[in-house]
């Protein structure tokens, strides 16, 4: 009999969408033999099929999909839900890694793995994503104001000094959330990482890199001479501009 992890408890509900039924079969009896709740589909029709039937915890969500594959059904799936998602792809391409995390993916995991392996990154995931602070948590949804710039949490939508309403990717929003939970403090790479993705990070991992780059373009920040968001060498970035809240 396997023991059971103390951290996990009985009732987490991992979503497996996958077209392969081999892997689907595998990973369902795995994660079930481990005291987990697991149900499997094979496309993204049936993925929110099941998402309206029922209540998730996590969703292990395959790139190479029929249909809408799974960068496409991430991004969707952010407009809607913060549920941790990891990403499973037969390409390691680091391309798609940082594609996948920057539409909202909490981890990335390339084929072939073990299912050991993603049963550790879901423990992972769920432990931090239920540990992140209480200003990150949904019930504390509000106007977030800094430069000019608001941020609206409710409906998850960046409006311009102007007004305008502008798109930002998943992996970006949570980012900028944690910018803004910690003004004119320096957070590293890792502990950036940690709250905005509920991972720790790999030495060769520039996604964060990556992703303040193209917030800084996204609020015309100069990079040359960041004004909002910038860096301090050895240490990490931090956001040097105050933030206003309101409901």
């Amino acid at each position: 009999m396997v023991a059971m992890d103390p951290t996990m408890e009985r009732s987490d509900h991992i979503l497996i969408v996958d077209d392969d039924g081999e892997i689907r079969s595998l990973l369902t009896r795995y994660l079930e033999k481990n005291g987990l709740r697991a149900t499997a589909v094979g496309d993204g029709r049936a993925m929110w099929r099941a998402l309206d039937d029922g209540a998730f915890d996590l969703i292990v969500l395959d790139l190479m999909l029929p249909g809408d594959d799974g960068l496409t059904l991430c991004r969707m799936l952010r407009g809607r839900s913060d549920i941790p998602v990891i990403m499973l792809t037969a390409r390691g391409d680091e391309t798609d890694r940082i594609v996948g995390l920057e539409m909202g993916a909490d981890d990335y995991l390339p084929k072939p793995f073990s299912a050991r392996e993603l049963l550790a990154r879901i423990k992972t995931i769920l432990r931090r994503t239920r540990s992140l602070p209480p200003n990150l948590q949904p019930q504390d949804e509000t106007l977030l104001r800094f430069a000019g710039w608001t941020l609206d949490t409710a409906r998850r939508e960046l409006r311009s000094p102007t007004g305008e309403a502008l798109p930002i990717g998943g992996a970006e929003y949570k980012l900028l959330r944690v910018l803004l939970a910690h003004p004119n403090r320096v957070l590293s790479r890792d502990q950036l990482l940690d709250l905005s993705q509920g991972r720790e990070a790999d030495p060769l991992d520039r996604s964060i890199d990556v992703q303040i780059s193209r917030l800084r373009q996204r609020l015309g920040d100069d990079p040359r001479a960041p004004a909002l968001i910038k860096t301090v060498r050895g240490e990490g970035y931090v956001l040097s501009v105050p933030v206003d809240r309101a409901s």
